[in-house]
């Protein structure tokens, strides 16, 4: 029972934002290879299956994974890339984000929080979440780590901390840097 209230007391005040845990770096390194994956997928509302190979077909993906939809800081950062979509686009870049929530609660938290402006995708399950070394640990829940991917399909950058501050500054400078070299 003790086990049982300490982890609804930590998850409780981990949504809640009072907590801050910072990984010193994301598990999977800049020029490693980026795992394929496919998930249900929601843009607008509109559900679709997003598959990574062929996103990274057009150009690189800023792939960044989240707690939960709905929390303060989840949302905080969807409304931080939705204002930030025309700049990636600019750059050739699209946006998804990964949470372990049901598709249905993806949809409306794609029109509501994301603006209908890019697309999340629902990994129930947390293969891809694990995949990426963004699982929470003891929580069946993403950390929020940020990923870069060249159209290669090699990360080119990696941050994880559970501020939603400098996820999209530090995707958008990388996307930026991307596009500058030959």
């Amino acid at each position: 029972m003790r086990r049982f209230l300490a982890t609804t007391a930590f998850c409780a005040v981990a949504l809640s934002g009072a907590l801050t845990i910072t990984p010193a770096h994301a598990a999977l390194e800049t020029g490693s290879h980026a795992p394929d994956f496919s998930a249900p997928a929601s843009l607008g509302g509109h559900e679709f299956t997003y598959h990574l190979a062929d996103a990274l077909k057009t150009g690189p993906v800023v792939l960044y994974f989240y707690p939960a939809a709905f929390t303060k800081g989840c949302t905080i950062e969807a409304h931080e890339f939705a204002d930030a979509i025309p700049d990636f686009k600019a750059q050739g870049a699209t946006v998804i984000g990964v949470s372990m929530d049901p598709i249905d609660k993806l949809d409306r938290f794609s029109v509501s929080e994301c603006r209908s402006t890019f697309a999340v995708a629902a990994d129930t399950t947390g293969k891809i979440t694990r995949s990426y070394a963004a699982k929470m640990p003891l929580l069946h829940m993403a950390s929020r780590t940020s990923y870069v991917i060249a159209p290669d399909g090699h990360i080119v950058m990696s941050y994880a901390s559970m501020s939603p501050d400098e996820h999209v500054s530090r995707a958008l400078a990388a996307v930026k840097a991307l596009k500058q070299t030959p």
